[in-house]
């Protein structure tokens, strides 16, 4: 098995303004950094209000990092941001067949910034 088997792309969905939160409780985890991308939730009832139907905006937060730092940081999110808090998250993971650092001076724990 190469090194690259054991990287799983972490994916950790939360309500809007709280990626920022997210981001700095996986750095505290010891993540080197993460994408972060604007979303939008289709629930099962959108809201409407005077006729203009509001969908819930998301963050998605992305970061490639190694399995033991997927399921620290996968703990720290359900404890200190997870369902019934504010930030709402929600994690998974999904496995990484291939991984290439493009930056030399990124951490060496496989995140990528």
């Amino acid at each position: 098995m190469t090194e690259s088997s054991y990287k799983k792309a972490l994916y950790i969905i939360v309500n809007i303004g709280f990626a920022d939160e997210v981001a700095e409780i996986m750095r505290n985890e010891g993540a080197g950094g993460a994408t972060i991308i604007n979303a939008r939730g289709s629930g099962a009832a959108p809201k409407s209000i005077l006729g203009i139907t509001i969908d819930t905006e998301k963050e998605i937060i992305l970061s490639v990092v190694d399995e033991e730092m997927s399921e620290k940081i996968i703990r720290a999110v359900k404890e200190k941001a997870g369902l019934g808090t504010p930030c709402n998250s929600i994690c998974f993971t999904m496995p990484v067949d291939k991984f290439v650092m493009t930056n030399p001076q990124a951490p060496s724990n496989g995140s990528v910034k």
